[in-house]
C-alpha cells in the first residue's frame, strides 16, 4: 500500500496481482457537495469508458448485462451501486472492499478518467503524483535496495545451510538443485496454500510480465516466509521429514500471519522503517 497527496488529500494506493488500484473514496473527499461513485457509474459516457476497458483486459465481462445497465442509464430513477456493476457485469476494474483500507479502488486508468469528474486540475495533478510516486520506486529498485529483496534474503542463507548439511551432502548438483526446488516449494505451498507452478498456471499474465509467486507477496507474507525459513531449517536440523514438516510450517504460517495484521505494524509502517 501506498499513498500520494493531491491538493492536500491523501490517496491509497493498493497493489493487487501486478496492478495499481486508486482508492476513489479517497478522491471523493476533494469534490464539493454531494457526489457519490454510483452518480458517477450511471453515467452513460462513464460506462462506455468502463465498458471498453473491461473489453480490453477482461474476457470474462458480461455484455449482456452491460447492454441492460446501459438502456437504464441516465434515467432519473436508476441507480447503480458499484456491488451491482460489479456482480452484473463481472467487472475487474472497480473493486468495492472492506476492512482497514475499505473503499471504492478503480485501476489506474479508471481513476485518473473519474478524477475529472472531480476537476480537469485534479486529475493533472493525480497523474503527476503517481508517475512521481512510480519513480521514487523504480530508482529504489535501481539502486540496489528494496525491502522485497532483503526480506526474502533474510534468512536464505540458513535455510540453504540447513538443506546443504542434512539433506544434500551425496547428491549430484542435478539433484541438489531439484532438493533445492522442492523445499522452496515447501515454503510456497505453506504459505501461499500453492506450488510456484500452481500459480503459474493461475496468474499467466503476471508471469508474462516476469512475476513469480513471491514477487506478489506482501509485506506481512514476506516476513513471515523469513520466518518460515529459520523455521524448516531447524526442523530439517531435526531429521524431520518434508511431509510431517508441511502441517507444522503451515500451522506457524497462518499463525503469524494472523498476528501481524492483527497488530499495529501496518504495511505502511513497515515499508517506512525500510525508507528512512
Amino acid at each position: 500500500m501506498s499513498k500520494i497527496y493531491v491538493k492536500d488529500i491523501a490517496v491509497t494506493i493498493l497493489r493487487k496481482d501486478g496492478e495499481d488500484f486508486v482508492c476513489l473514496t479517497d478522491m471523493l473527499k476533494a469534490k464539493d457537495g454531494g457526489f457519490f461513485v454510483s452518480d458517477w457509474l450511471r453515467n452513460r459516457n462513464t460506462l462506455e469508458y468502463l465498458s471498453v476497458w473491461e473489453r480490453l483486459n477482461n474476457p470474462d465481462f458480461n455484455y449482456g448485462e452491460f447492454a441492460i445497465i446501459c438502456s437504464k442509464s441516465g434515467l432519473n430513477n436508476y441507480k447503480l451501486s458499484v456491488k451491482e456493476w460489479i456482480q452484473k457485469t463481472r467487472a475487474i476494474g472497480i473493486k468495492a472492499t472492506s476492512g482497514r483500507y475499505g473503499g471504492t479502488y478503480a485501476h489506474r486508468d479508471i481513476a485518473f478518467e473519474f478524477g475529472m469528474w472531480i476537476s480537469a486540475e485534479f486529475k493533472l495533478l493525480l497523474i503527476t503524483e503517481y508517475q512521481r510516486l512510480k519513480n521514487e520506486e523504480a530508482e529504489r529498485l535501481n539502486s540496489g535496495w528494496d525491502y522485497r529483496r532483503f526480506l526474502s534474503k533474510t534468512n536464505q542463507v540458513i535455510h540453504t545451510d540447513a538443506i546443504n548439511e542434512c539433506l544434500i551432502p551425496e547428491l549430484t548438483p542435478e539433484q541438489a538443485k531439484q532438493v533445492y526446488a522442492n523445499e522452496a516449494d515447501l515454503l510456497n505451498v505453506a504459505l501461499f496454500g500453492m506450488s510456484a507452478g500452481q500459480w503459474q498456471r493461475e496468474n499467466q499474465k503476471l508471469c508474462s510480465q516476469g512475476l513469480n509467486i513471491r514477487d506478489t507477496a506482501d509485506i506481512h507474507q514476506l516476513i513471515v516466509l523469513s520466518n518460515l525459513e529459520s523455521g524448516n531449517a531447524y526442523l530439517i536440523g531435526k531429521g524431520i521429514s518434508q511431509r510431517d514438516r508441511l502441517p507444522e510450517l503451515r500451522k506457524m504460517a497462518v499463525s503469524q500471519l494472523l498476528s501481524l495484521r492483527r497488530s499495529a505494524y501496518t504495511i505502511e509502517k513497515i515499508q517506512g522503517l525500510f525508507e528512512t
